[in-house]
């Protein structure tokens, strides 16, 4: 018999495949991410993956939001924890956690912009929670303030990610963009718009990073001095 006549190997013969798991779904979304994308990460192309039915993922991961928050999740272990039990002083390392969650959004541009709305609630995003909050009241915040805080610094550093980050738009559609806005704030009218024609080339001033840590900077000292409404530390 020919290798072309022989017979398939019946379902029975071919191995079984592995039970899934949440754990097991949320590692191929995130392995399909880094490979086609963040756009690519759907359900149905996630059964594909996995060589399942749609349905069958359902039972693990209620639907797609909730498959990206767990992908967003997953990367947040790579955000660096370690400057709160380090030295120096706390607003330093509470940048540098924030910079380091900003700058793992900067590598996934469409994850960025999914975590505006994403709300990831697994162990390592308790994690960054938590450094966050032991930050926080290493530096006199009241619990409760430093508990509004952490949602208003996230904002910030997920935001920037958003709108900065490169990679999914083409290069020079956004270069393009940028110098448009660049020839109209250098071209306002003094008339009409005086205060832009003025400080139009402030306006642009700054490396990204600077920005970045000038307005973590602007939020922690506005945290320290703004009590939150209705505890007992409001004026």
């Amino acid at each position: 018999m020919t290798e072309q006549n022989s017979p398939r190997p019946s379902r029975r013969e071919r191995p079984a495949k592995p039970a899934l798991t949440r754990d097991g779904i949320i590692g191929t979304a995130v392995a399909l991410m880094r490979a086609e994308g963040l756009q690519r990460v759907t359900m149905r192309r996630l059964a594909q993956e996995l060589d399942t039915g749609p349905a069958s993922l359902y039972v693990y991961v209620r639907n797609t939001a909730e498959l990206h928050a767990a992908v967003l999740d997953d990367l947040l272990g790579a955000v660096d924890l370690t400057p709160v039990g380090a030295s120096g002083d706390w607003r330093d390392r509470l940048v540098r956690v924030l910079t380091s969650y900003t700058n793992v959004l900067f590598e996934h541009p469409g994850l960025a912009r999914s975590a505006l709305v994403a709300r990831p609630s697994g162990e390592r995003y308790l994690d960054l929670l938590d450094a966050l909050l032991a930050l926080l009241g290493e530096g006199g915040v009241p619990g409760e303030r430093a508990a509004w805080a952490v949602d208003l610094l996230l904002q910030f550093a997920t935001s920037t990610a958003a709108e900065h980050a490169a990679g999914e738009k083409d290069p020079a559609d956004a270069e393009g963009e940028w110098a448009a806005l660049a020839a109209a704030l250098r071209g306002a009218s003094g008339e009409r718009h005086p205060h832009v024609a003025a400080l139009g080339t402030e306006l642009l001033s700054g490396p990204g990073e600077a920005r970045l840590d000038w307005g973590f900077q602007v939020l922690i000292n506005g945290v320290l001095h703004t009590p939150r409404p209705g505890t007992p530390d409001t004026p």
